[in-house]
């Protein structure tokens, strides 16, 4: 009885490497969870720092138009790839200013292909930003959040995907605001990459389409200003072709988008 009580108990010498493997695999697990997330903001410190973000420019993609047009006409395939990789990275890096890049794919490659690859890389970027958020600091927040907090997560949780398809819809919020709020409320990233692919479509091909016809108006500041495109200086104001009636047609898709989540809630009543 003696010799099986003795050899039921671990000595010290046992348990020490239990311990030791115990704190390894903590540290590991620690290191899983934020490194994305470093490797995430030091790109994004290289990006900003060497002033990438300053060469998305509509002066830039002027004077590069003819360059970039005979590119593209030569090497279809390649120049598609290379839009869609940029503009992941450019989302992914929370670059400002996609919509001049979504101008420019519309206006290199014609509003469908221009449209339909910007939503692709869009959404591959917004899926980037929302992995890593959610393997980092929404664990982080989603555990200490408040009563109010966790409520709220809660009824995002439930209509998540139509609320999702709201705020894609919608031009309220910064877009990688928008990235990172469904990790912390931990939604489902298949309902978030279709509520964001289906929800960015159509202010993605109405910008698009704006680029494709943005050779016309090059054309009129070179008739008013001749040599302006060269030297970068046609004066074109990208916010005056948003105008009111796209953003109120956007806003009215958002409100649609909410149709289900109101009935919904009067059908629970």
């Amino acid at each position: 009885m003696l010799r099986e009580e003795a050899n039921t108990m671990t000595s010290p010498e046992n348990r020490e490497p239990v311990a030791v493997d115990a704190q390894q695999r903590s540290r590991f697990g620690a290191v899983r969870k934020w490194l994305p997330l470093a490797i995430l903001v030091l790109f994004m410190a290289i990006a900003f720092s060497q002033g990438l973000h300053k060469e998305l420019t509509l002066s830039n993609l002027i004077m590069q138009r003819q360059d970039l047009a005979g590119f593209v006409d030569q090497n279809l395939f390649l120049a598609v790839a290379a839009y869609l990789l940029l503009y992941t990275c450019a989302v992914a890096l929370s670059f400002p200013g996609a919509s001049l890049l979504t101008i420019a794919g519309g206006f290199l490659f014609g509003w469908w292909l221009g449209g339909i690859s910007t939503v692709f890389g869009a959404t591959l970027g917004a899926c980037a930003v929302f992995l890593v958020a959610r393997s980092s600091f929404g664990e982080v927040l989603t555990g200490r959040a408040g009563p109010f907090l966790s409520r709220l997560a809660e009824g995002f949780r439930a209509n998540a995907f139509h609320y999702l398809l709201f705020l894609r819809l919608t031009p309220v919020f910064p877009f990688w605001l928008v990235n990172i709020a469904p990790a912390i409320f931990r939604m489902p990233l298949p309902s978030y990459a279709l509520a964001t692919f289906v929800g960015i479509i159509p202010g993605t091909f109405a910008f698009a389409f704006i680029g494709s016809g943005l050779d016309s108006v090059i054309a009129a500041q070179e008739a008013a200003s001749p040599g302006c495109a060269a030297a970068g200086t046609c004066e074109i104001d990208v916010s005056a072709l948003v105008t009111p009636q796209l953003l109120a047609a956007f806003f009215a898709l958002g409100i649609a988008s909410l149709i289900p989540v109101v009935l919904k809630k009067l059908r629970a009543r």
